[in-house]
């Protein structure tokens, strides 16, 4: 009985972890508000990858798709 209730609890530990990292890689991406730049020019507003210290997973980068537009990534690093 205490071996079947230590599965099952590591069986929720590793559903729970998992779940946290799935939703963490879901929300990769910020919601830009619009605004006017210096020159008059409106930016309507969008959505970009996460800001972070990596250049592969942009979705810029060749080899990515924009989730929101389908745009492949053009640049090579």
């Amino acid at each position: 009985m205490n071996k079947m209730l230590m599965t099952i609890l590591f069986l929720v530990a590793v559903f729970t972890v998992g779940t946290i990292f799935w939703i963490k890689v879901a929300e990769a991406y910020v919601r830009v508000k619009p605004y006017f730049r210096q020159d008059g020019t409106y930016i309507q507003p969008h959505y970009r990858s996460d800001p972070d210290s990596s250049r592969w997973n942009n979705w810029s980068t060749w080899g990515n798709i924009n989730p929101f537009n389908g745009k492949k990534g053009y640049k090579k690093y």
